[in-house]
């Protein structure tokens, strides 16, 4: 399955439940046996088959959002910053990237879900997940 943003994204953009500029961003792996569900997952805890293993903590890594807009192309691009887990050892198939509000997984919004394409491995190395881009464009009238 290619990456895509989850379709909750949208409405909780659209009604404020997600604010790209303030809010906490996660990255959490996860392994080739979830099966994605770009409509029927909504929250963190629809997520399932998180990897384990070294380097790597339950919940994913902080990355940070930035807001470019840019009013010749009417343009917003929402790049959720690269996450990198050193001296890791872990195998993944997807990142899953969410609003993290820091307490149950029940209310935790999901953003998108990034396919790799294929299983990534690490063995005492660097996990390393690239920046993340949306963009959103507001056609002419």
């Amino acid at each position: 399955m290619a990456s895509f943003i989850y379709n909750s994204f949208w409405e909780d953009l659209a009604r404020g439940a997600i604010d790209m500029d303030t809010d906490t961003f996660q990255l959490m792996l996860v392994t080739s046996s979830y099966t994605p569900d770009q409509d029927a997952h909504l929250k963190r805890s629809a997520i399932t088959n998180e990897v384990t293993g070294t380097g790597y903590t339950a919940g994913g890594a902080t990355c940070a959002c930035t807001v470019a807009k840019d009013v010749s192309t009417n343009r917003v691009t929402f790049t959720f910053a690269g996450v990198n887990w050193p001296t890791s050892t872990i195998t993944a198939r997807r990142g899953i990237i969410y609003k993290s509000r820091g307490g149950a997984d029940t209310a935790d919004e999901l953003v998108l879900c990034n396919d790799f394409g294929a299983d990534i491995v690490t063995t005492a190395q660097t996990f390393t997940v690239a920046p993340s881009v949306i963009t959103l464009q507001n056609a002419a009238a």
